[in-house]
């Protein structure tokens, strides 16, 4: 069994490197230039993005526009936990109405989850426009998916006792959803929303760029302008955002569970 496991490995590692290297061939990717390049990339960082006395003067406009990314960024996840909650309870085989209603919930959470969150700004663009809207939209439609899927699984992995036990005295469907199913995962269906929130922060940035909002739209804005000092400053801003959200996101769950 070892000796099976070992030359499983062995092939599994060959076919890893027989895949790299026909990749780069085809990509004409030179890894041993990237390296050699790597010192001058990171001496340019160091040299052209630093935060000068002068770019401070642009944080408060940096500060509302990241604030309107992390309120979008949470609207949408909120209401889409909202939307998926329902999607989740009619796709899980523990509290599914009929088998229609449950692959049409599964169908719907695949769909939106299987296009990125770009694929999906880029469609409502062409509908929406450059607005605040679109870029809410597109989160929304993504965090619809991802959450679908997670609720359907969490709720799946609830005991069954206490189902059944509300079945037998003749609970009705809300009854039991409300009293058995809800109150032991609702822990982790709010971990896992404090999670999207985390995603849609970052993933509202990129989203920015494309529909004309938020801190991305700001980030490139210096950046076609090749104003590299407030870009470090911009990028700065984000990454300091996301490290507090994310411990705030992690003293929650630590909290909950």
């Amino acid at each position: 069994m070892i000796r099976k496991r070992k030359w499983q490995f062995t092939i599994f590692l060959i076919i890893m490197i027989a895949a790299t290297y026909a990749s780069s061939i085809i990509t004409d990717f030179n890894a041993l230039h990237g390296i050699t390049t790597f010192p001058a990339a990171l001496y340019w960082i160091f040299s052209n993005m630093l935060i000068s006395q002068e770019t401070l003067t642009r944080l408060p406009s940096i500060l509302d526009k990241l604030l309107e990314t992390i309120f979008m960024s949470i609207a949408a996840t909120t209401t889409a936990a909202v939307i998926s909650m329902f999607l989740g309870l009619m796709g899980s085989t523990t509290t599914r109405v009929n088998r229609a209603f449950s692959s049409l919930a599964r169908f719907t959470a695949s769909i939106s989850r299987n296009l990125p969150v770009v694929a999906w700004a880029l469609i409502l663009l062409l509908s929406f426009g450059q607005n605040s809207l679109t870029g809410y939209l597109a989160l929304f439609v993504g965090s619809i998916g991802f959450l679908t899927r997670v609720f359907i699984e969490t709720i799946d992995e609830a005991s069954q006792s206490s189902v059944e036990a509300l079945r037998a005295t003749g609970a009705t469907y809300f009854q039991i959803v409300n009293k058995a199913v809800i109150p032991q995962c609702l822990p982790l269906l709010i971990s896992w929303i404090l999670f999207m929130i985390e995603t849609n922060i970052r993933s509202a940035t990129l989203v920015g760029i494309l529909t004309g909002t938020g801190i991305g739209y700001t980030f490139d804005l210096y950046y076609k302008s090749m104003n590299y000092n407030v870009v470090a400053l911009v990028t700065f801003s984000i990454v300091i955002t996301v490290i507090i959200i994310e411990l705030l996101s992690n003293y929650i769950r630590k909290v909950i569970l």
